[in-house]
C-alpha cells in the first residue's frame, strides 16, 4: 500500500481479477467498489450494517461492505455479484423469482452462495440462519427461499449428485 497525503493506493482481487485503486483512508468497501471502480451490483441502503443489501464475499466469507474500510482488503479476495454471473445461486433467483423490487437481491444472493458453498445440505434451519442477516422491505422471502432450494438443486445436479 502507497500512503499520500490525503489518500493510499492499494491492490487486491476483485472478482478474480487484480486491481490497483487509489482512495481516501476513511472510504468504505461499498463506497470503493461502487464509486471509484464502478460496479453498482451491491447497494448502501441502512449503511450502518442491518439491512445486507451491501453484502460482499471476502476470501469467501459474507461481509457487510458499508462497515468495512477499504484499507482492511489489502492483497485479499473480493467478490460482488458481478463475479458470480451465470452461477447456480444467481440462476435460481432468476428461475424462481427470488426477489421483488431487487434492491436486496445481490445482497441475498452473496449470502446464499456462501451458504451452499459451506452447507450444500442447508436445511431450513441453517438457511434461516444465514439469511436472518438480510432484509427484504417487499416482503419477498417465499420467492428466496424457494429460490434457495432450487440452487441445491441446481448445484446438486452440476456435481452428478
Amino acid at each position: 500500500m502507497k500512503q499520500y497525503e490525503d489518500h493510499v493506493q492499494m491492490e487486491f482481487r476483485l472478482n478474480g481479477e487484480t486491481v490497483f485503486v487509489r482512495f481516501d483512508v476513511d472510504e468504505t468497501l461499498l463506497h470503493v467498489v461502487r464509486n471509484r471502480i464502478g460496479l453498482k451490483g451491491q447497494k448502501g441502503s441502512c449503511l450502518n450494517g442491518d439491512c445486507g443489501a451491501c453484502t460482499m464475499l471476502l476470501d469467501g466469507v459474507p461481509v457487510k461492505s458499508c462497515l468495512m474500510l477499504a484499507l482492511d482488503v489489502e492483497g485479499r479476495d473480493v467478490t460482488t455479484i458481478e463475479g458470480l454471473k451465470d452461477t447456480p445461486v444467481q440462476q435460481a433467483f432468476i428461475e424462481k423469482q427470488g426477489f421483488q423490487c431487487g434492491y436486496c437481491t445481490a445482497g441475498f444472493i452473496m449470502n446464499a452462495q456462501a451458504m451452499l458453498e459451506t452447507h450444500p445440505e442447508a436445511d431450513e434451519a441453517i438457511t434461516n440462519n444465514w439469511l436472518a442477516s438480510n432484509i427484504c422491505r417487499c416482503t419477498g422471502y417465499e420467492g428466496i427461499t424457494e429460490a434457495i432450494k432450487r440452487a441445491k438443486e441446481l448445484i446438486a445436479d452440476e456435481m452428478g449428485k
